[in-house]
This record gives C-alpha cells, sequence and structure tokens, in this order.
C-alpha cells in the first residue's frame, strides 16, 4: 500500500482555521464536538471533509491501553517519505493525549482517510528526525508552534508519531465497524 504525499497546507483558509483552533473557543469546539463529529463525517465523506477542513484528517483506530477496548480518534495529519504522520500535541495542555498513550502500548492500528486505509505500525519519532518533521509542519500556517510552547510552558514534550503501512489486505473488524470496505 502506498501513502499519497500529503503536506499541512499553505491556503488562506489554512490561516483561517488555524486562527480559529487557537482561540479558546475553538480549541473547546476541537476537544469536545469535532473529535466526536470527525470520525463519522470522515467516514461518510471518505475522508474529503472534517470538522479542521482543509486540514487533512484521518480517522485512526487503535486499542486502549489499559481498557482494550477499540477507540477511534479523528487526528490532522501530513506526510513524509511514505509515512502517515501524527503530533501529539492534545490542543497545548499539560497532558500527552490518550491516543498517544494507546498507541505507545499498542502500535499497531487502522488508518482511515482521503487515500489512506488499512494497517499501519507506530513508531514514536525523536531527536534530529523529530525535530525535522516539527519543523517542516511549523513552516506551513497552523497551530503547531503554538501547540509546542504551551506544552513547552507546561514541561511537556511534544511527541511525534510515524505509521508506516504493513500490508495491502483488508482488516475485516474495521471493515464491519465502519460499515464499509476497506
Amino acid at each position: 500500500m502506498s501513502v499519497p504525499a500529503v503536506s499541512p497546507g499553505r491556503s488562506v483558509a489554512h490561516r483561517i482555521v488555524s486562527r480559529v483552533i487557537l482561540s479558546p473557543l475553538g480549541r473547546r469546539f476541537g476537544r469536545d464536538i469535532a473529535s466526536r463529529l470527525d470520525p463519522t463525517l470522515i467516514r461518510l465523506t471518505r475522508g474529503r471533509v472534517s470538522c479542521v477542513w482543509p486540514f487533512p484528517a484521518v480517522v485512526v483506530t487503535h486499542v486502549g491501553a489499559k481498557s482494550g477496548k477499540t477507540r477511534t480518534s479523528a487526528l490532522v495529519y501530513f506526510t513524509d517519505r511514505g509515512r502517515v504522520i501524527l503530533i501529539a500535541t492534545n490542543f497545548g495542555g499539560s497532558r500527552n493525549p490518550a491516543w498517544y498513550h494507546n498507541i505507545k502500548a499498542n502500535p499497531l492500528v487502522t488508518l482511515y482517510g482521503c487515500g489512506i486505509r488499512g494497517r499501519f505500525m507506530a513508531e514514536e519519532i525523536y531527536d534530529a528526525e523529530r525535530d525535522r518533521l516539527f519543523q517542516r509542519v511549523n513552516s506551513y500556517p497552523g497551530p503547531y508552534a503554538k501547540y509546542e510552547q504551551a506544552a513547552a510552558a507546561q514541561s511537556r514534550y511534544v511527541p511525534v508519531i510515524a505509521f508506516t503501512p504493513q500490508s495491502s489486505r483488508c482488516d475485516h473488524t474495521v471493515a464491519e465497524t465502519w460499515g464499509t470496505e476497506i
């Protein structure tokens, strides 16, 4: 399976959405509303539309670290060298997001988005490679630099996770979850 090239984006719409998301109301919308709507919205539109449009979003299906239950998270991503890249900003909060802990405990996940469908292996990126990816996303309009500053002010390191495709075969468990063939 190949991963389509996706950059964070430079349009005027990206700048506008970034400013909205950085506001207190935008942050609350992202946490409380978009996080619940996006998995369904992304599924229904085959990854073309999400609450954070025009930013690309992907649904990550993962297993809870403590509960063992299947969880879904809709997250903004970009691609680099055939990998899907997610940044665990948690809106600049003092703790890493729950999905990060789940993926660290159970790194085999399923991703679903525009042109991305299948099983992926997650790996946290460190040192120079992490800095290169963070610099790449910061070179585009977006909230990542502000989120990193807010997290650093609370002594939190913002992790960068790379997802590598595992196979092109269908994952029927996730296909049944979405009600569509992957």
